[in-house]
């Protein structure tokens, strides 16, 4: 999906993304996985010309900021697709963390383009998701029917080979597919046999938005993989369903393979593909700051090598001990990213992952304590290559 970003704007910043990628020194890169590249986007940053938000928060102020806002906050980044030209398009979350609070947040994917030389992130445009054909069969907060975080809380997304998108919600869980404008194709598709509490169809038997947080597609996108995010009622604690869908036929498969957490207590950011059968999959914990304990990208193979009725598990990224010789950001020799949530990776070459906080503006403060988080990306060199499917690699767009 291209939002609106010129060829010469692309170029200049695909190549000052090659600055995010520059080979470490070798005694780290043969060791432990390497920061790369650091920019940051100010939490205070907002959609010029948009709408009022924030009125269900009240006036006091959290980590010093105080709502409502003339505009729409540009934050909650919970999934991201690289474009192949040094941007990205980054989808907001529900708004304010619950269907109660977020009616005035317009759900929204944004385009950004991260410039190392100067560690900034541009807001480069974006899109508001709708649903002007009335394909929701339920009553929308909107008579414009724009969807908002009190509709839908939408935690991931992959772009199909047509280029239209597929996301990921938790308030069902479904799955919806819009165009490349953010125009919604089909009624939403609820998942068999699962419901969340928000979702009216009624007996939920699963936490309240722990939905599909994170969705991987099959390298001929023929397939698409939503994670949920919480244990269905009767299945062991901390496991997850990782469903089939196929896309052709519109419909779930039947097949399904279980990631288990580490600890029940843990929760996943993101899943996308690496091949047919490897993934990532970030895990962390709820913590934040120097609480935070457990902030992890793993590689999780469906294949079940050991015969355990589990997806194995390698750890590829410890996000609180990434090494950073060159004191990339300002920061030390050991970076942390150490934020409450994590919910964004993306696989930029065999070695290389950019990696993105949610930021649940204004509501996380751990980077800096009493103050909002910013939205941060990083970029992380691995010490050898996960040998990826030439077709999972962002290719320009």
């Amino acid at each position: 999906m291209r939002l609106n970003v010129s060829r010469t704007a692309g170029a200049a910043l695909l190549a000052l993304s090659l600055g995010l990628v520059a080979a470490p020194s070798a005694a780290h890169s043969a060791a432990t996985p390497t920061l790369t590249g650091f920019a940051s986007l100010p939490a205070l940053t907002f959609v010029p010309g948009s709408e009022p938000s924030g009125a269900a928060l009240g006036t006091a102020p959290v980590n010093g900021i105080a709502a409502p806002w003339a505009d729409q906050p540009v934050q909650g980044f919970s999934g991201v697709l690289p474009n192949g030209d040094g941007t990205y398009d980054v989808l907001s979350d529900n708004g304010f963390g619950t269907k109660a609070n977020s009616a005035d947040f317009l759900l929204r994917i944004q385009e950004i383009g991260p410039v190392p030389a100067t560690g900034a992130v541009d807001v480069l445009g974006g899109i508001n998701l709708t649903d002007p054909d009335a394909r929701i069969p339920f009553p929308l907060v909107r008579a414009d029917r724009v969807l908002t975080g009190a509709d839908f809380d939408v935690e991931s997304i992959v772009r199909g080979r047509d280029g239209s998108l597929w996301i990921g919600d938790e308030f069902g869980p479904w799955l919806l597919h819009f165009d490349r404008g953010g125009r919604l194709l089909s009624a939403p598709i609820p998942l068999p046999g699962v419901r969340a509490p928000e979702n009216a169809a009624g007996n939920p038997n699963l936490g309240s938005s722990k939905g599909f947080e994170g969705m991987a597609h099959s390298p001929d996108g023929r397939y698409l993989y939503p994670l949920l995010e919480g244990t269905v009622t009767g299945d062991t604690a901390g496991d997850l369903r990782f469903n089939e869908f196929d896309v052709r036929r519109g419909d779930y498969t039947g097949k399904r393979w279980t990631y288990r957490l580490e600890s029940p207590s843990h929760a996943i950011g993101d899943a996308i593909p690496v091949d047919a059968n490897r993934f990532l999959v970030i895990e962390r914990d709820g913590a934040q700051g120097d609480a935070a304990a457990v902030k992890r990208i793993y590689l999780a193979d469906r294949r079940d090598r050991n015969h355990d009725g589990l997806m194995d598990k390698t750890l590829v990224v410890d996000l609180l001990r990434i090494a950073n010789p060159r004191g990339i950001g300002g920061f030390g020799k050991v970076f942390r990213f150490p934020f409450q949530t994590i919910e964004d990776v993306a696989l930029l070459d065999g070695r290389t992952l950019a990696v993105l906080n949610d930021n649940n503006f204004p509501g996380s403060a751990g980077r800096t304590p009493g103050v909002a988080d910013n939205n941060e990306f990083i970029t992380v060199r691995l010490p050898s290559s996960l040998h990826p499917d030439p077709r999972l690699l962002p290719a320009a767009r």
